[in-house]
């Protein structure tokens, strides 16, 4: 009787895999396997039948919200007697450090291209947002990476609102993982998109609301649709001992690799590196602040030890 009542009081539709993957329908696939594989990140296990039974359907459904979007705002139009410019789609992607959020965005951005009226579909990480290392450093937050305050939030919201003005082309830096820091001077531009699809760790935080009630944006408030990839703290732990434990003999080997210096570890020691890691930073983090975030997404993807998505979680309308 109290689970029952749970599943009616919760703001969401809950599909298993099987559930879900009967809503693609007749949604074609427009991908190959090497598209795919390189689609996907490093330790992911991305496949041809994952893109078929969870993210075909998601195009679908974010095809049909995106085509009422469009009416609803021309609708706006004729009641106002404006002529806006076109307002892309914005569509947010939260997660923890390792869960996948990188490669859901990229295969995304790719089915959602491909739609029959090709659509500009834009993808920009809030990475490059991220405070310059000698920011952080100088304000003792390098151990605080990826938390709220580590990124330039009024910098942020300031290209968010040029994209939803329409203003051309919009800029967002550039973070290179290998240098483990911001880019000098490089920008990725973002020139009127149809769909914009936003990455990022805290892309759902709002923060403390202000007391007196003034306006305060938040990140998600130019969302059209968002998505949280969700998995257990022990399978995340997992998945992010293996990749370090992978880019320890790849990406680290590079001498302009911020993190060359555990190239050499020995697997017990890049094991407890990785776990040290872990806990002291990215575990805190998700607690803190990007769990807590997970109930204002649109759509759940929950995630197995085997990374396949076995549960989707639907908000009501």
């Amino acid at each position: 009787m109290e689970q029952r009542t749970e599943e009616v009081l919760s703001p969401y539709r809950t599909f298993s895999r099987e559930q879900w993957a009967v809503l693609r329908d007749d949604a074609p696939m427009t991908l190959t396997s090497e598209e795919v594989t390189r689609l996907r990140s490093l330790h992911d296990r991305l496949d041809m039948k994952e893109v078929e039974d969870i993210y075909l359907p998601l195009s679908r459904l974010l095809s049909m919200y995106v085509a009422a979007t469009q009416r609803l705002f021309r609708a706006q139009q004729r009641f106002l007697g404006t002529e806006d410019i076109k307002m892309p789609y914005v569509i947010g992607v939260a997660g923890s450090v390792a869960v996948g959020k990188s490669t859901t965005a990229r295969v995304l951005q790719a089915l959602l291209a491909r739609w029959p009226n090709v659509p500009k579909v834009d993808l920009v990480t809030t990475d490059g947002f991220l405070f310059p290392n000698a920011v952080l450093a100088r304000e003792g937050l390098m151990e605080k990476k990826g938390f709220p305050e580590s990124y330039d939030l009024p910098s942020l919201l300031r290209f968010l609102t040029d994209v939803k003005a329409g203003r051309r082309p919009a800029r967002a830096p550039i973070y290179s993982h290998l240098i483990y820091d911001v880019v000098p001077n490089q920008w990725v531009e973002v020139d009127r998109p149809d769909i914009l699809i936003v990455e990022g760790l805290n892309v759902l935080q709002t923060g403390r609301l202000p007391k007196d009630g003034k306006a305060i944006p938040f990140v998600s408030d130019f969302f059209d649709f968002s998505v949280y990839i969700d998995a257990t703290d022990e399978v995340l732990r997992a998945w992010y001992i293996d990749r370090f434990l992978t880019l320890r003999g790849t990406a680290f080997r590079d001498p302009k690799s911020y993190f060359h210096r555990y190239s050499n570890l020995s697997d017990d020691e890049a094991t407890e590196t990785a776990m040290s890691i872990w806990e002291r930073i990215n575990l805190v983090n998700l607690h803190e602040n990007i769990l807590p975030t997970r109930q204002r997404a649109d759509l759940i993807l929950k995630k197995s030890a085997n990374h396949m998505v076995q549960e989707v979680s639907l908000r009501r309308l």
